[in-house]
């Protein structure tokens, strides 16, 4: 049985009088690696900052959990509340450059929990060990790959051990086999933790691999134009904009 874990009704979202999108809706089950998925200027990314919390819908409501999180009587309060439960992965990793790795995973159990110092050291060692940087506590960002700076991120975005986990673009700027590795890892911490995991990219291997369920963001009509798993949109794609995407315009 899937339970509703993410639900969101007839989202608008605009920048001053521009509409950038209107009329979404889509519900992510629990354990679902939901994809947000379309071309640029779709407004994927966007969204992502209306989910988290970072920006107001123009209308529309947002349930976490089953718990208000935009509309409903929800406040800001509740919202910082709620997102205590959810680890965001920026595009770049945005890892403070000045910190260590340890200090960057170390930031929000600092800021948000009572744990000891020697008890947090602990916390980050099985964080970084987790996405495969056991070792790399004391490295800065500067002495790392790009592909090693996402997974640092991940660390951090996990510190809390979140229920769910945002995702943006994160296989921007990595090679196809670092690809590849933070979809397995992605697909390992989701199997492991039991996390559910919401994610924005345009990567189509990516998407087949691990995503089971998705919207299709489209930029000319301004809304969802399509929902589903991203195989069966393939195997049956329900108009010709989502084929062209899936496809990349292949006959």
């Amino acid at each position: 049985m899937t339970v509703p874990f993410l639900e969101v009704s007839d989202f608008t979202v605009t920048y001053g009088n521009t509409v950038i999108m209107h009329d979404v809706s889509f519900t992510v089950n629990k354990e679902d690696v939901f994809i947000i998925m379309g071309g640029s200027g779709c407004g994927k990314s966007t969204l992502l900052t209306v989910l988290t919390g970072l920006k107001q819908p123009a209308k529309g409501t947002e349930m976490f959990v089953g718990r208000p999180f935009w509309g409903n009587g929800a406040t800001k309060a509740d919202r910082d509340a709620l997102m205590r439960q959810a680890g965001i992965l920026y595009q770049s990793g945005a890892l403070w450059s000045s910190m260590t790795l340890a200090e960057n995973v170390a930031l929000p159990l600092e800021q948000y929990t009572f744990l000891t110092a020697a008890e947090i050291k602990d916390i980050v060692a099985l964080k970084l060990d987790l996405v495969g940087l056991g070792g790399f506590q004391n490295y800065y960002p500067a002495e790392i790959s790009g592909g090693m700076k996402k997974r640092a991120g991940l660390a951090r975005a996990l510190a809390l051990d979140p229920q769910i986990v945002f995702f943006d673009e994160p296989s921007a700027g990595l090679d196809p086999i670092s690809s590849k590795n933070l979809d397995d890892l992605i697909l390992q911490i989701k199997e492991n933790m039991h996390t559910t995991i919401v994610m924005v990219t345009h990567e189509l291997p990516s998407i087949f691999a691990i995503g089971t369920n998705s919207i299709y963001l489209d930029a000319q009509s301004k809304t969802v134009i399509a929902q589903g798993s991203p195989n069966e949109l393939l195997k049956n794609p329900p108009n010709e904009t989502l084929k062209h995407f899936l496809t990349r315009g292949e006959k």
